[in-house]
């Protein structure tokens, strides 16, 4: 079997094989393979058939990892960023985690600042990290 005959049945299984996975690194392998095809069916020795491949599959994965990296949702910012809480009282001064008071309700927090603070002293959430609130005396 000549060479670029083997490329091209490579490509159109990784291609294939990409339909079910949907992540386009196979896709970007199978297109590899045919330029592969392309440079065997040019005269090019396997020697350099292998570097081509080599290249132009490095170049496309990075480029497909780069535009899914581009394409990942930011991160929402925390709707409760900003609001007041009152402290309550501490449940581990060391490891500054704490009972706040919000919304009618008791929330583990863990108070960033290194200060004091007292039971009714008002805090502000900076973010949340699951169902533990991250406070501060100031808003910011």
């Amino acid at each position: 079997m000549q060479a670029h005959y083997a490329w091209l049945i490579l490509g159109f299984v990784l291609v294939i094989a990409e339909m079910a996975t949907g992540t386009f690194y196979l896709l970007v392998l199978g297109l590899t393979a045919f330029v592969a095809a392309a440079a065997a069916w040019a005269g090019a020795d396997f020697q350099a058939q292998v570097p081509i491949a080599v290249v132009v599959g490095v170049f496309g994965c990075i480029w497909v990892a780069m535009k899914r990296r581009l394409a990942e949702p930011q991160p929402m910012p925390a709707l409760d960023a900003g609001q007041p809480v009152r402290f309550e009282a501490w449940i581990d001064e060391g490891t500054r985690m704490a009972r706040v008071q919000y919304r009618d309700a008791t929330w583990d927090a863990h108070v960033a600042d290194a200060g004091p603070v007292a039971a009714g002293d008002t805090l502000h959430i900076v973010r949340t990290r699951g169902n533990t609130l991250e406070v501060r005396r100031d808003r910011h």
